[in-house]
C-alpha cells in the first residue's frame, strides 16, 4: 500500500457559517492523502494503476467552488468524489485550512481534517477486503435471494467478502 498525496493546494473560497463570510471570501488550503494498493502501477509504470494527481486537483477545485457553510461538508464530498472515479481508494484523509479566520483575534488558520477507510473485516471469516459502500457487498458479484441475504446479514452483519458470500449467490 502506498500513498497518493497532494498538500497545500490553494483556493480562493467562499464558504462559512455566517453570510459575511460567504461574501466576502477567504483563503484556503486543502491536503488530501489517499491509501492506495500501487502495486499495478509500480509493475506497469502506466497511469491506469494509480490515481492521477490531476484528476485528484480537479475534484477538490471543483469541490472548493461550491460555496458551504461548513468545511467538513466540502471535504467529505471531496471524498465521496474520489471514491465514486476510483475503486482502488483504500484510505482517505482530507484536511481543509482556512486561513485568518475572522474570530475577532489574531489566529492564522483554523482547520478541519476527516479520514475515511475502506478496508472491512469480514464478519465470517476475518479476511480484509476493500468496500466503498455497503450494498455493493451485496450488488457486485451476483444475485442473492432476499431471504438469504437477511439471514447472512443478522447472523455475520454487513460485511461479507465475496468469497464466503460466493456460496450462496444464485446460479446464472
Amino acid at each position: 500500500m502506498g500513498l497518493v498525496v497532494l498538500e497545500g493546494m490553494q483556493f480562493y473560497a467562499y464558504h462559512g457559517y455566517y453570510e459575511e463570510e460567504r461574501l466576502i471570501g477567504n483563503d484556503y488550503t486543502v491536503d488530501v492523502y489517499i491509501e492506495v494498493d500501487y502495486e499495478e502501477a509500480a509493475a506497469t509504470d502506466e497511469l491506469g494503476g494509480t490515481l492521477n494527481y490531476e484528476t485528484i486537483y480537479r475534484i477538490a477545485k471543483i469541490e472548493m467552488s461550491k460555496p458551504s457553510k461548513l468545511i467538513e461538508s466540502i471535504a467529505a464530498q471531496i471524498i465521496d468524489a474520489t471514491v465514486l472515479i476510483s475503486n482502488q481508494v483504500q484510505a482517505m484523509r482530507v484536511r481543509i485550512t482556512k486561513k485568518n479566520p475572522p474570530l475577532g483575534a489574531r489566529i492564522s488558520r483554523a482547520f478541519i481534517e476527516i479520514e475515511e477507510d475502506f478496508v472491512e473485516e469480514c464478519h465470517k471469516c476475518g479476511r480484509p477486503f476493500l468496500v466503498h459502500d455497503p450494498e455493493e457487498v451485496w450488488t457486485n458479484h451476483g444475485i442473492v435471494y432476499p431471504e438469504t441475504r437477511a439471514t447472512l446479514t443478522r447472523i455475520y452483519g454487513p460485511y461479507i467478502c465475496e468469497q464466503c458470500l460466493k456460496p450462496h449467490l444464485l446460479k446464472q
